[in-house]
C-alpha cells in the first residue's frame, strides 16, 4: 500500500537517501528543504526513479518558527492524511548562532522545530501512523536556559548532544501521552540513532571525515517508518550502532524531566509565536 511520507531535510544526506529508497518503493513522498533550486533538482531526480511514486515538495527554513508553522499549515491544507513523518533535518556547525526569534539555531532546528511541526501535524495521523525522530548517540543533559536563550560561546558538540537528548526526551514524552489516549493509542513516536559517523554533510562539517555509507542510515529510517519490526516501538530508542533497542541517556528515562522539558518548549513557542502573530 502506498504511504504518504514527509521527510524534512530531504535535499541531501540521510534524508535524500531515505527519499530515494521510499520513492523506489512507490510511496507518496513529501520532501522538505530550504533551498528551492536544490529541491527542484531533487524532485527531478526522484521522479526518474519510479513511475508510480508521487513526489511533492515544500520549502521552509526550520530555523524560523513562523516558517515551521507555515509549513505545517500548508501541508494540512494539501493533505487529509499523513502516514509517516521523518524529522530528519539537523545542524551541527552554523555560521550564525542566533535566530530571528533570538534562539540558538542548533536547538531550534534539532529540537524545537521538529516538536512544533509534529504537534501541528498530529491531526493528520491515524492510529497506525509513525513519527520517526533522528536522535544521536551523542546525548548529554539539557541546559534548559540554553534552550530558551542563545549562547554564542557554547561549543557546537555539547549543544548538538543536548539538542539530540532533548529531541529524544520529548519523543518519549509524546509517545507516552499518545499511548494514554484511546484516540491516539497506536500512533508511534520513535527516536532513532541512524548510526554514528555516516557520510552526511553534517558529519563532514563537524568531524572532517567522509563517513560511512549513508544507505545504513536510510535503511533504518525506512524500517522504522514502515516495517512490522517497529510496530510496538513507540517511545523506545533504537540505536543503529548496535542494531538494538537500548536505553537512551538516563534523563530521557525520567518522566518528570521529560515533562519539564516539554513545558519549557511549550512556553517558549507560546511566547515566540504570539510575538510573531502580533507583528
Amino acid at each position: 500500500m502506498q504511504k504518504t511520507v514527509l521527510i524534512t531535510g530531504a535535499t541531501d544526506g540521510i534524508g535524500l537517501e531515505t527519499a530515494k529508497a521510499l520513492t523506489q518503493q512507490g510511496h507518496h513522498i513529501l520532501i522538505h528543504g530550504r533551498n528551492p533550486a536544490k529541491i527542484n533538482k531533487v524532485v527531478a531526480a526522484l521522479s526518474r526513479l519510479s513511475k508510480t511514486a508521487i513526489i511533492e515538495s515544500y520549502v521552509a527554513d526550520l530555523s524560523t518558527l513562523s516558517e515551521v508553522e507555515a509549513l505545517a499549515t500548508q501541508i494540512m491544507a494539501d493533505h487529509q492524511r499523513l502516514n509517516v513523518l521523518i524529522n530528519n533535518a539537523g545542524v551541527y556547525k552554523v555560521s550564525e548562532i542566533t535566530t530571528s526569534d533570538n534562539l540558538d539555531v542548533r536547538f531550534v532546528v534539532n529540537t524545537i522545530a521538529p516538536y512544533l511541526l509534529t504537534q501541528k501535524l498530529l491531526p493528520l495521523f491515524d492510529t497506525h501512523g509513525r513519527i520517526v525522530n533522528l536522535s544521536s548517540a551523542a546525548q548529554s543533559p539539557v541546559d534548559l536556559s540554553a534552550l530558551i536563550s542563545p549562547n554564542a560561546g557554547e561549543l557546537d558538540g555539547p549543544v548538538y548532544a543536548q539538542s539530540k537528548l532533548a529531541l529524544t526526551m520529548w519523543s518519549i514524552d509524546l509517545a507516552n501521552a499518545l499511548t494514554n489516549s484511546p484516540a491516539t493509542n497506536g500512533l508511534a513516536v520513535i527516536p532513532v540513532n541512524p548510526a554514528s559517523f555516516l557520510g552526511s554533510k553534517l558529519v563532514k562539517d563537524a568531524y572532517g571525515v567522509d563517513g560511512n555509507d549513508l544507505a545504513i542510515g536510510a535503511d533504518i529510517l525506512c524500517r522504522a517508518a514502515l516495517s512490522d519490526e517497529f510496530a510496538d516501538a513507540s517511545g523506545r530508542y533504537f540505536d543503529n550502532d548496535s542494531g538494538l533497542f537500548k536505553d537512551p541517556h538516563n534523563d530521557a528515562l525520567d518522566p518528570t524531566k521529560n515533562r519539564k522539558l516539554v513545558e519549557v518548549i511549550e512556553q517558549l513557542l507560546q511566547a515566540k509565536l504570539k510575538v510573531t502573530h502580533s507583528a
